[in-house]
């Protein structure tokens, strides 16, 4: 999986270690068409991690789609990649040629209201190319996602609005973590898609 030269340059969000960019309104969603499409068409299942030895069933649902053979290894459990369905097939190839790049496998996440978040992290598993992006669409309701830097600190918040996207290299997953703050007010469904670059070594 190469990483081509992005033909579209966005303002860098962070001031060291990395890029990371947030464009909003990157998909025109205005009567939420593509949060009911993804809602309906993507096989959702809550997610089940192993912390500490103990089996947990998370509230947040997932799905990971992508190109045939791809898998990933999460929480010490393996997952392999469903099929495309038509619409994350539609946003792909939408991302693809906007960024000049390709990607070949999508991870997505369903938060049913803002009580559901999810907890400081990097997206640094090692099936993912070093010299990669990671490209995050928004749809739904607008939730705050938060960056930390892993040395000193620092934060930085970004609303992510409905049809927004964030593009991430794989250098700031190396400095900074980040996080889907959890708040309770919010009472509205939003859907995330990670579209992520695997090595061709993980094709099995």
């Amino acid at each position: 999986m190469s990483n081509n030269t992005l033909n579209i340059i966005y303002q860098n969000l962070l001031p060291h270690n990395g890029y990371t960019s947030y464009i909003p309104n990157f998909i025109k969603d205005t009567h939420s068409s593509f949060l009911h499409q993804l809602l309906n068409e993507v096989a959702w299942k809550h997610d089940e991690l192993t912390l500490y030895g103990k089996k947990i069933i998370t509230k947040r649902q997932v799905a990971f789609e992508g190109d045939e053979h791809i898998a990933y290894t999460y929480s010490k459990q393996e997952k392999m990649a469903s099929p495309w369905s038509k619409i994350v097939l539609e946003l792909k190839q939408k991302l693809e040629k906007e960024l000049n790049t390709q990607f070949n496998g999508c991870l997505l996440n369903l938060y049913a209201t803002g009580e559901i978040g999810m907890a400081w992290h990097s997206d640094n598993e090692p099936e993912l190319e070093s010299e990669g992006i990671i490209a995050s669409l928004s749809f739904g309701a607008t939730r705050t996602f938060q960056l930390k830097h892993k040395q000193s600190g620092e934060k930085i918040d970004v609303k992510l609005e409905n049809g927004s996207l964030v593009v991430m290299d794989m250098h700031s997953q190396k400095h900074w973590m980040h996080q889907l703050k959890k708040e309770p007010k919010i009472k509205e469904p939003r859907i995330n898609l990670t579209f992520r670059q695997f090595k061709n070594e993980v094709l099995k």
